[in-house]
């Protein structure tokens, strides 16, 4: 990996991690309900394979500093299970980056939907309702995945202008 590559990779991160502590997105960036707009960032593997690392140790970064900070409620935990929902959601992304319906690569996009939907709504769950955990990843990854879901759909139009500009060099 040269230095361009880890720059960009840094430069990533940093924006992710900033996003979520902006005043007004910082209130919408953890808990229960959130739309965590960093997470728009996701989609840059559909344009830039380099970025699944950036996202993810922004991602990182962002819930360390939540957890440090008290504004992240899951604490700890949201380290790892929050961090490797980002991790596998970049990956599959990068994966199905050139599978498309409709002209749209619609099965890469829902990836961080779908695995934030499964780990952060059974991370939730453990904390809002230990005793239910079924129905408490029902709820709490339906409104993560919806969040979500606003996130990745900014994300991938913001990907599309960034292919434009021919930013990545790739």
């Amino acid at each position: 990996m040269n230095l361009n590559k880890m720059t960009r990779i840094a430069m990533i991160a940093a924006i992710y991690t900033a996003l979520c502590f902006v005043p007004v997105l910082s209130n919408l960036a953890y808990g229960q309900i959130q739309v965590r707009i960093a997470e728009a960032l996701t989609m840059l593997p559909l344009i830039y394979q380099p970025s699944i690392w950036g996202v993810t140790l922004g991602c990182f970064l962002a819930n360390l500093i939540g957890l440090m900070t008290g504004i992240n409620p899951t604490g700890m935990i949201d380290l790892f299970v929050g961090t490797s929902a980002t991790l596998l959601a970049a990956i599959c992304t990068y994966k199905l980056r050139d599978k498309y319906v409709h002209g749209i690569p619609i099965w890469a996009i829902l990836m961080p939907v779908v695995f934030n939907f499964f780990f952060v709504g059974f991370e939730l769950a453990l904390l809002f309702m230990p005793d239910q955990l079924f129905l408490g990843t029902l709820i709490n990854g339906t409104y993560v995945a919806i969040g979500e879901f606003i996130a990745v759909v900014l994300g991938y139009f913001l990907v599309k202008e960034i292919k434009k500009t021919n930013l990545f060099g790739e």
